[in-house]
């Protein structure tokens, strides 16, 4: 029987559906970066050890189309099988703590308010304002983050219909000094100890809710439809992931706003929010670096998936043509999933010829804020950059691992990403919520994260794409991202 290259590759698409599973669970999330052990309260080891050899999925190599293609399939079935066995483990505990954590989410409304369910709209594109940054003369920085309001320091004890009062009659004042600090923890509230009380501050100040940047495949549920309400990384596998620094952002979608609520804190200690003033990390950081980057832009790796296992197995002269007709059929069927303008590479990292990427495309990683014009550094690096993350512990599995390249895809020196970490570490502030208590955000100005933590807990966001009028968009649309990604990780990866 005559075989050729391009038989093979067809023949391939037997086993497509294997692949396209599998790189659908290694989306992490790019709002992300699993690290952790904090020096002091929440910041990483030193680098004085380097345990950061690139990691690589270990498996023998399948014999054969068949067995490899059988491989990937058997891999996504296991998977699920896995994901089936550990659901039914849980029973009655699984069960009660959802109940619990919906009780708190979904408490009764003491005024009925509209069902946000399928009525948000999609987050807005990204304001890019990145040309022609002077460097050498940034602006200096006299307010930052975070401006504390605390209920306990207003007068006398105020009832929920107070506070409420309260927001509404400040409303413009407290959007004022947000955009002049960059974020605003209101503490000691009890109206924000719900998910109704938190929907009505938000709506005090005019907060126009919409999707998370990456609805379509983060790691983040919504847990709370109704009220536009995300789960903020409580799940008992990310508890002992440290979230590093990071915007909730993506190159072509950005929230204007985000508020973080504190529902419960973490029953056993950490989990600490924590903010840093993007203005305030690019006037510490060295001209030279912050240049280096600036002029070379970056490129963020979302997620990997290692085809070599497949490829592998088959004959020389079919390789290529396989890699290409696997490239293609995810770039087109799984990449649009993402809804974030990826580019499917090959061999990026320099560790496997067939380890395939999802890569941003180039951007600044410096960015003027789209109001006052203040150049800010809007960047995942800290959060996403794999010499980090083989620095820290880290139990992500290798196809959710992420990285951040030069624009060219050359790797970022690794001097400079260690000045970028403790430029970044010096300007944290670790900030550990009660109940009831909210950290507003500029999501062009600050960068958030969250320190490890043991026990329970039960945070939650909502991200806005606005602030003022409601616009007239908030309604249901089927050109809205759906959420596939997003639901198939949240019940098989995590």
């Amino acid at each position: 029987m005559l075989h050729t290259a391009n038989g093979y590759s067809k023949r391939m698409a037997a086993g497509a559906a294997g692949a396209l599973a599998l790189v659908s669970l290694g989306k992490s999330g790019t709002t992300f970066s699993v690290v952790g052990t904090p020096r002091g309260l929440c910041t990483p080891a030193g680098f004085a050890a380097d345990s950061g050899a690139t990691r690589e999925m270990k498996a023998e190599p399948a014999t054969g189309i068949a067995a490899g293609c059988a491989m990937a399939v058997t891999g996504v079935m296991l998977t699920a099988a896995a994901a089936r066995q550990r659901r039914a483990q849980t029973g009655r505990a699984a069960a009660t703590s959802v109940q619990r954590q919906v009780a708190t989410l979904d408490a009764p409304a003491t005024t009925e308010r509209p069902d946000l369910t399928g009525m948000l709209p999609d987050c807005p594109s990204t304001i890019w304002k990145a040309n022609d940054i002077d460097i050498a003369n940034l602006p200096e920085v006299t307010e930052t983050a975070p401006l504390i309001i605390d209920a306990a320091e207003l007068g006398d004890a105020m009832t929920k219909d107070a506070e409420l009062e309260y927001f509404k009659n400040r409303s413009k004042e407290i959007m004022e000094q947000l955009q002049k600090h960059g974020a605003i923890w209101l503490r000691n509230f009890e109206m924000m100890k719900d998910a109704t009380g938190f929907r009505a501050m938000y709506e005090a100040l005019q907060l126009n809710p919409c999707l998370d940047p990456i609805h379509t495949s983060g790691l983040r549920d919504m847990v709370g439809k109704k009220d536009a309400v995300y789960e903020a990384v409580n799940k008992p596998s990310l508890a002992q992931h440290f979230v590093g620094l990071h915007n909730e952002s993506t190159y072509v979608k950005t929230a204007m706003f985000g508020a973080f609520v504190c529902f419960k804190p973490a029953s056993e200690g950490g989990g600490e929010f924590l903010v840093a003033d993007g203005a305030k990390i690019i006037n510490d950081m060295d001209k030279d670096v912050l240049r280096r980057l600036y002029e070379n832009k970056v490129r963020i790796s979302v997620s990997n998936l290692d085809l070599g296992i497949i490829i592998n197995a088959l004959p020389e002269f079919a390789k290529n043509g396989a890699a290409e007709s696997l490239q293609n059929v995810i770039l087109k069927t799984v990449a649009p999933k993402f809804d974030m303008d990826l580019e499917m590479v090959y061999g990026a990292d320099g560790t496997n010829p067939y380890r395939l990427q999802a890569i941003e495309h180039a951007q600044s990683p410096i960015n003027r804020h789209p109001e006052t014009g203040q150049p800010v550094w809007f960047c995942n690096l800290h959060n996403h950059s794999r010499y980090l993350r083989d620095r820290r512990p880290c139990t992500v599995p290798e196809v959710g691992m992420t990285d951040v390249y030069s624009g060219d895809l050359s790797k970022i020196n690794p001097k400079d990403v260690q000045h970028i970490n403790e430029v970044c570490e010096k300007n944290i502030v670790p900030v550990m919520m009660q109940e009831g208590d909210v950290m507003l955000l500029d999501n062009y100005r600050v960068l958030h994260g969250r320190n490890i933590f043991k026990g329970e807990r039960n945070h939650a966001v909502t991200w806005f794409a606005s602030c003022g009028e409601a616009p007239e968009q908030m309604q249901e649309s089927r050109e809205k991202p759906d959420d596939f990604m997003n639901n198939l990780i949240n019940k098989t990866l995590v």
